[in-house]
């Protein structure tokens, strides 16, 4: 006896769902190429400058097939420009009496009680989530 098979769907139709697959996913790497780069210019924008080291160590790295962007900033300093340091460090745990250093920019020892935070990285990302959230609700 012969077993009953019923299909549905048609290849048509499967081709299609493929076609419109591919298309909102390159459509999302749009987006994160989008975000990224717009992260990277705001938080160069906002990087405190003295010689530019800071600015000039933020980068972004792509991965997942361009569906993953990592935004990072390589100098050593950055997270002390973003959230200050001694008396005005942003999580009041810093150094809280003063201290003396050699600065090789001065050629001369300073005395300091921290600096004050500079955050330019968390405003970059704030903005870049925003529309990163509005990009993404406009596809669908």
């Amino acid at each position: 006896m012969a077993k009953a098979r019923i299909t549905y769907g048609d290849k048509g139709f499967e081709l299609a769902v493929k076609q419109f697959e591919k298309q909102y996913i390159n459509e999302v790497k749009k987006v994160v190429a989008e975000t990224a780069e717009l992260m990277v210019s705001q938080a160069k924008a906002l990087a405190p400058v003295d010689l530019g080291n800071l600015r000039s160590s933020i980068d972004v790295a792509y991965s997942n097939d361009g569906l993953t962007a990592v935004i990072s900033v390589g100098a050593e300093y950055a997270v002390y420009c973003e959230y200050g340091t001694g008396i005005y460090s942003t999580s009041g745990s810093g150094r809280k009496t003063p201290w003396v250093y050699w600065s090789d920019k001065l050629g001369r020892y300073v005395m300091t009680r921290g600096m004050r935070a500079q955050p330019f990285f968390t405003p970059a990302f704030e903005s870049a989530a925003k529309y990163f959230n509005s990009a993404m609700n406009k596809l669908g």
